[in-house]
């Protein structure tokens, strides 16, 4: 029996022709997506809190020979997320990538030892500025009827962590938002994934770890015996950016050294 099938129609569009928007661009794996995507040709949009930083970066990238911008945004507040977007759309023209990197570590410690205003300074960046993100990026990609988000989640979006249980949940929190967001667009020739980092050498896991007896004893506990750097995240953006992944949404790759293996 013949059966009818419902396609989404797919609008290619190579990354050297691709406007991408990263937040929390400045260091680590927000970084080294930066300079990932500048190197394929990408323009690259960089959003962050820093304004000297993000001026450095815009003109290290446009020494690539990429178009390049820096826009000084908190994901914390939701008139600067829907400035961000505004102003690369009306500079660019539109944005093909969005990767919602921004996030912190928060405090760790023992539950007896969090407080409201703990809660808030992790969920107000890691989970909100995700949602704000998300709102106002699917905003104008959706009528473009093409493009690719990729929220920034970590191995303790899938695990516990004893004393980060704040900072675990926001990371859970993402990666159910993102399963969730990208069914809603399914049809849309959207498609909303996440990338959960293990452990991984950036400055976040120096403050998150503390001290070097810590730090090892994390690394300890990878399979692969050693700490991911912020440029193997990166690549598993770029891909998910990409036309060749055009069946994947609400997944999550795990770039974590066998971790959660």
């Amino acid at each position: 029996m013949a059966t009818t099938e419902t396609k989404t129609p797919r609008v290619k569009r190579e990354l050297k022709d691709s406007v991408v928007l990263i937040t929390g661009a400045l260091t680590g794996i927000g970084r080294a997506t930066a300079l990932a995507f500048a190197d394929e040709g990408s323009t690259v949009v960089i959003a962050g809190r820093r304004e000297e930083a993000g001026k450095l970066l815009e003109a290290e990238l446009q020494a690539k020979g990429v178009q390049a911008a820096f826009i000084k945004t908190d994901v914390r507040f939701e008139k600067e997320v829907e400035s961000l977007v505004d102003q690369t759309v009306a500079r660019f023209g539109r944005i093909d990538v969005a990767v919602n990197n921004a996030g912190v570590e928060g405090t760790p410690g023992p539950i007896l030892d969090q407080t409201a205003e703990s809660y808030a300074a992790t969920f107000d960046t890691n989970v909100l500025g995700i949602v704000l993100s998300l709102k106002h990026e699917l905003r104008v990609m959706i009528p473009n009827g093409h493009g690719s988000v990729i929220n920034v989640s970590s191995s303790y979006g899938s695990m516990g962590a004893a004393y980060a249980s704040i900072y675990v949940g926001s990371k859970h929190a993402v990666e159910g938002i993102t399963k969730s967001v990208a069914l809603e667009v399914a049809t849309t020739g959207v498609r909303v994934n996440v990338v959960a980092p293990g452990t991984t050498e950036t400055g976040m896991l120096e403050r998150f770890t503390g001290t070097k007896e810590n730090y090892a004893g994390l690394i300890s506990t990878v399979p692969m015996g050693r700490v991911g750097q912020p440029d193997e995240i990166a690549a598993a953006i770029v891909f998910l950016g990409s036309d060749k992944a055009p069946y994947l949404t609400g997944t999550s790759i795990g770039v974590d050294g066998g971790l959660l293996a």
